[in-house]
């Protein structure tokens, strides 16, 4: 039989929210900063579209856009400016996301680990609404930059100094095999996957604790695990 997790370690992008939603609130701040520019604003969202359908995480997305429609590369830097400068406001969580994270924090300790620029991320998860439910938050950029990010351990560590539990007794929930999955089980977390966003295509590495197809039933598993002990 499972045991309950005594402390659970959570993804944010692709995992609390869907961030194409992010990716398209971005766009069109980039679009309008290469409009002030003198660019095409149309045409230069649909190319930053275009390219970021073909892997948001690859690098020189602006760049490529930038090429696509004919613009002089020399405007990229105030492009990337906008970009790294956005911070949104309001984001949806996944449907069921709020409530059940709720639920769970009412017997076990949450943390977000997150990679990615820490004021950005931060703004992120205060745009969704659900910091209110998180023990805290680890941005793994704050300690070694991009080397930090996930599936490097540091970051799955200072998570687990924040739940206050070693690595048996808790579980990781994201989206991403490569990172959140294979990151945690190189440490011995159970790892807890959700087959939704931009990488849901992507195979279980065999190592998965278990598979789900949204961050609802993940929750639901966690749920029933903590939820079932107090009965």
């Amino acid at each position: 039989m499972d045991r309950p997790p005594l402390g659970v370690l959570v993804d944010l992008d692709d995992t609390l929210y869907p961030q194409a939603e992010f990716l398209a609130q971005t766009w069109d701040r980039v679009a309008a900063a290469g409009a002030s520019l003198g660019l095409d604003r149309d045409a230069l969202r649909s190319a930053l579209g275009r390219e970021s359908a073909r892997g948001s995480d690859r690098g020189s997305l602006i760049d490529s856009a930038l090429a696509a429609i004919g613009a002089a590369p020399a405007l990229a830097p105030a492009l990337v400016g906008a970009f790294r400068n956005f911070r949104p406001t309001t984001l949806t969580p996944y449907p069921g996301v709020a409530e059940r994270l709720s639920r769970l924090a009412r017997s076990v300790p949450l943390v977000v680990v997150t990679d990615g620029n820490p004021e950005q991320q931060r703004a992120k998860l205060a745009a969704t609404g659900l910091g209110g439910a998180l023990t805290g938050v680890v941005c793994t950029d704050e300690e070694r930059g991009r080397a930090g990010r996930k599936p490097h351990p540091s970051g799955f560590r200072r998570g687990l100094s924040l739940l206050g539990c070693r690595t048996e007794d808790a579980v990781m929930v994201g989206d991403r095999p490569e990172k959140d999955i294979a990151g945690a089980v190189a440490l011995g977390i159970r790892a807890l996957r959700v087959r939704q966003g931009e990488y849901r295509d992507r195979p279980d590495p065999a190592e998965v604790w278990r598979s789900v197809q949204t961050t609802a039933d993940a929750l639901d598993v966690l749920l029933d695990l903590c939820e079932g002990t107090r009965r």
